[in-house]
């Protein structure tokens, strides 16, 4: 017997919703990924930058070098201050994204509740309905001996 449960197209919407959250989720969390690499690897330049710099400050430089290496190391600070930001951004949409992803967890783990409560339900009532049935041939089956 087939067991129909009366909240099922719900059910598969909060599923298909699920789907979407997780998918949004992975998408955040590939972004962060991205921004965050993009932000090691500007640190990791500037910090080769600075090396370079005072070894070649201790062997002699010229004005003009040290004023395009300043200039550069500016642009390196900007563009990690950029990438801090974005960081920070990328990081708490993540959050928002696992917050909604575990909310729609549950929604939907209370539709599997209802569901199963409803499939043992229906487990109980069918074997209420066995042993009526079981009740009535065993009396009729006395009955029909006893006479």
């Amino acid at each position: 017997m087939s067991i129909h449960f009366r909240f099922q197209k719900i059910m598969d919407i909060k599923e298909n919703e699920k789907e979407q959250s997780l998918a949004e989720y992975n998408q955040s969390v590939n972004d962060f990924e991205t921004v965050a690499n993009k932000l090691y690897e500007s640190l990791k330049q500037k910090e080769v930058l600075e090396e370079n710099t005072l070894l070649k400050l201790n062997s002699g430089m010229s004005v003009q070098e040290i004023r395009h290496y300043q200039q550069f190391v500016t642009n390196i600070e900007k563009t990690i201050s950029h990438y801090q930001n974005l960081v920070l951004l990328t990081r708490n949409r993540m959050n928002e994204k696992q917050t909604k992803l575990m909310y729609q967890n549950m929604e939907l783990k209370k539709y599997e509740k209802l569901k199963e409560k409803q499939f043992n339900e229906n487990v109980h009532h069918s074997k209420q309905l066995e042993n009526k049935f079981m009740d009535d041939l065993s009396i009729q089956t006395y009955m029909y001996r006893g006479n």
